[in-house]
């Protein structure tokens, strides 16, 4: 899940907007344009929304598990996602406008509040949410369709924003653009608690511990789920790779529809990543552990600091008073690829060692000292 972090978060540092995207691409760049809008941005970050959801329901029962009564679960809960917010606003300034943790924070915070205790009945609002979410998408769609087919041609680009932060002369002007960036940002996500919903419902069923028995679920999930988000950024990434030609009202129409149609790449790549995980669990013997499974499974278990770190990097490599890789080479767009992927690996590497050390990631440890105390 981080790699496509880490692809989708160094483009829009590298390219100071979003999406994050070559406006003009050239040769093998308008192909990967097309990849990046279908299977990447705005599809990798609902995936830890979902599993956000997911492990909101995991805690509480770790706490019931531990002999905590209802109160005492809650206000571990509530204390975690107040530290998230603290987290989220100290990224937010040093490194990353584009920070989830505040919104995931204050997500956290109703969810636990509202909906945590609630009955089976309840919980199951958010699957006619859910629904109501792909009707909408299907409206878009539709949209989407009767303006591609009743609009005129043109050279419309793709809808951008720019980012006052990653485009600031020096570290302490963008210190103080992401400081008004990221109250911004942070509202315009807290819409993924229907996502984070959706994770504590699958939670509540044990999907992910039991994938064999869930195995028809997960694989109508990935199936629906993934072909809602991938054919919903398909027509977007047409019109960044150069392949299509439209006005400014089809590529408004097609911007909405990628953007609400990344939702499902949240349970969709969460169900994927499900079935491969019982895949592998399967292909290996019981007593050993392939390395490169080890080390997907110790950056899992340290993704906030894989986070965080990624963020450092791309200030660092990727800033225009840094080193501005993006601005050093011919192709920005190989660049910012390169980058995400090095990146990655160097977190994979390093929360190997840290779990061939049995230490936890530094971040993780930091949040659990400040939820729980010293133990």
């Amino acid at each position: 899940m981080l790699l496509f972090i880490a692809l989708a978060n160094a483009a829009v540092a590298t390219f100071g907007n979003q999406p994050g995207a070559e406006a003009s691409p050239h040769g093998w760049e308008r192909p990967f344009n097309l990849v990046m809008f279908v299977f990447v941005h705005a599809r990798a970050y609902p995936m830890f929304a979902v599993m956000f959801g997911y492990g909101l329901v995991q805690l509480t029962r770790r706490q019931d598990a531990e002999g905590s009564g209802p109160g005492a679960a809650r206000s571990v809960l509530l204390k975690r996602n107040a530290w998230l917010i603290a987290f989220g606003l100290v990224h937010a300034a040093l490194l990353n406008f584009g920070d989830f943790l505040g919104a995931y924070g204050i997500t956290g915070i109703v969810f636990t509040l509202l909906l945590l205790r609630r009955g089976e009945r309840v919980h199951r609002v958010v699957l006619w949410l859910w629904g109501c979410t792909t009707v909408y998408a299907a409206a878009l769609a539709a949209v989407a369709g009767y303006r591609a087919t009743h609009g005129g041609s043109g050279s419309a680009a793709v809808p951008t924003d720019g980012v006052d932060s990653l485009s600031a002369p020096d570290y302490l002007t963008s210190v103080a653009d992401r400081l008004g960036e990221w109250p911004i940002h942070t509202l315009t996500v807290l819409g993924f608690i229907v996502i984070v919903w959706l994770g504590a419902w699958a939670a509540r069923r044990g999907i992910l511990e039991d994938p064999a028995r869930h195995r028809r679920l997960l694989v109508r999930t990935a199936v629906v789920a993934l072909g809602v988000a991938f054919a919903g950024g398909v027509p977007i990434g047409l019109v960044s790779g150069g392949f299509v030609h439209v006005d400014d009202a089809t590529a408004d129409a097609f911007l909405s529809l990628y953007e609400v149609s990344g939702q499902f790449g949240g349970p969709g790549y969460v169900a994927l990543f499900g079935l491969l995980a019982l895949r592998v669990s399967k292909a290996r013997s019981a007593s050993r552990r392939k390395l490169p499974v080890e080390a997907l499974a110790a950056l899992g278990q340290r993704s906030l600091s894989g986070y965080l770190f990624q963020s450092l990097a791309w200030v660092v490599l990727l800033s225009p008073f840094a080193f501005a890789l993006g601005e050093r080479t011919g192709s920005p767009t190989l660049t910012a690829c390169l980058s995400a992927v090095l990146v990655w690996l160097a977190t994979v590497a390093g929360a190997y060692i840290l779990q061939r050390r049995s230490l936890p990631g530094p971040a993780e440890k930091l949040l659990r000292r400040l939820t729980y105390g010293p133990r």
